[in-house]
């Protein structure tokens, strides 16, 4: 999995270390063997540093051991596309694979300056992760511009838990569109608590998961 909340206590997922655990060790029971945390970072809310998520990696780790929990255990982060975001790029953000970085826009409207931002990541050996594109309603509204950031190639992380509609019937219409079209490169659980938990046992039956995961696209065995 490579897009979760597991690290306690520095954003809106697990809430302490107890409740990590939890989390972690259903994951475990889902049949996981490696874990990505990716905690937020944003200018306005979660001010997350490399210092401060690789510091509660090694605490989760150090926990999950002691607990009998088997997972390989790695972190990168969720980063906000905001005004401080192609600053963290030049100091050293927190990335995965072969400099691949999650970063999500927000779901109220469509962000100013996106393709730029894409651009410049680009130039600078980043390849861009664009988290849960089924959640922005704004690009749902108007599918072509999917299909403009897949020219630009930005690789599309898909919630599993959309699947469920969890989010919405329409964000649920999206993602299976969006498979239909094999625009999905990264499968992740957006795990923050045990109802995400609960909902992915659900997911496990929708036919357009087993779709997904038997398409030949996704690439999350890279990270």
């Amino acid at each position: 999995d490579m897009h979760s909340h597991f690290i306690p206590g520095i954003d809106d997922g697990a809430k302490d270390m107890d409740d990590a655990l939890n989390l972690l060790r259903s994951m475990q029971e889902f049949g996981y063997k490696k874990i990505i945390t990716t905690p937020h970072v944003m200018s306005d809310g979660f001010r997350n540093t490399p210092e401060i998520v690789l510091g509660g990696l090694e605490k989760l780790r150090t926990a999950a051991r002691e607990a009998g929990i088997t997972l390989e255990l790695e972190a990168a982060a969720e980063y906000y596309y905001d005004s401080d975001l192609e600053k963290k790029l030049k100091n050293g953000p927190l990335i995965f694979g072969q400099k691949y970085l999650l970063f999500e826009v927000s779901y109220m409207y469509p962000p100013d300056g996106i393709e730029t931002f894409i651009f410049n990541a680009q130039v600078e050996g980043y390849k861009l992760i664009l988290a849960h594109p089924e959640r922005y309603p704004f690009w749902a509204e108007d599918f072509s511009y999917y299909e403009k950031l897949k020219d630009k190639s930005v690789l599309f992380q898909l919630n599993i838990n959309s699947l469920t509609g969890h989010y919405s019937e329409a964000t649920k219409k999206t993602a299976e569109r969006m498979i239909d079209a094999g625009m999905i490169e990264f499968l992740g659980s957006d795990c923050h608590h045990t109802g995400h938990i609960n909902l992915m046992q659900h997911a496990r039956k929708e036919k357009y998961l087993h779709k997904l995961l038997e398409s030949g696209k996704l690439r999350n065995n890279e990270l």
